[in-house]
């Protein structure tokens, strides 16, 4: 029976292993090296908030009636110039401007209000044009104050079932099929490795 001499090391496999290792921990510093350099407020958001939305929500609200403005992350600014403008522009009288004071990086406003309309809400911090920022929101009061559509009554008719948990996600799903997917590719690799007296 004539023998097969086993393979050698594999110094490829072994440089790009290498490769790898060295391509993840460079992309981990560029990605972190921004946010070190980042400069006073760019790291900073403006929400728009319903009233009864708690402070540092991270959630925008984009429809609101009544609202007020929570900042966050803003380090170490101690004010923020913020105004709120019809959208398209238009020579309405319904801008907003004002300046807010934040502790520690955070602050809110009052409560405001505006007709119904899209507005686009810009804020700037003093000295760091970079961190200049805006978005858009709209003021629906006739929506947002009705009374909600009652919902189904009843229990599920038989067949009826559907998914209990509706917020599972198609991304979350195909991921996991892709984890079978993966693990199986390497299960097979391992039994073929194992057949062919490799370790």
């Amino acid at each position: 029976m004539p023998a097969f001499p086993l393979s050698g090391p594999r110094p490829a496999r072994t440089g790009a292993a290498a490769l790898a290792a060295v391509t993840v921990a460079a992309g981990g510093v560029l990605l972190a090296a921004p946010s070190a350099l980042a400069a006073p407020g760019d790291n900073g958001d403006v929400k728009v908030h319903q009233p009864n939305t708690p402070t540092g929500d991270l959630r925008d609200e984009p429809k609101v009636c009544e609202f007020y403005l929570d900042a966050t992350n803003f380090d170490t600014v101690p004010t923020l110039s913020w105004t709120i403008e019809p959208q398209p522009k238009s020579t309405s009288t319904s801008t907003l401007t004002g300046t807010l004071t934040l502790q520690e990086g955070t602050g809110r406003t009052p409560a405001q209000s505006l007709p119904d309309g899209q507005y686009k809400l810009s804020w700037t911090v003093p000295g760091n044009p970079t961190a200049n920022k805006q978005k858009v929101f709209k003021v629906e009061c006739a929506k947002t104050n009705a009374a909600p559509e009652p919902g189904p009554s009843g229990g599920v008719a038989a067949g009826g079932g559907g998914l209990a948990e509706p917020s599972v996600s198609q991304v979350g799903a195909a991921a996991a099929v892709g984890l079978v997917g993966v693990s199986g590719f390497a299960y097979v690799r391992m039994l073929h490795r194992r057949t062919d007296g490799a370790a």
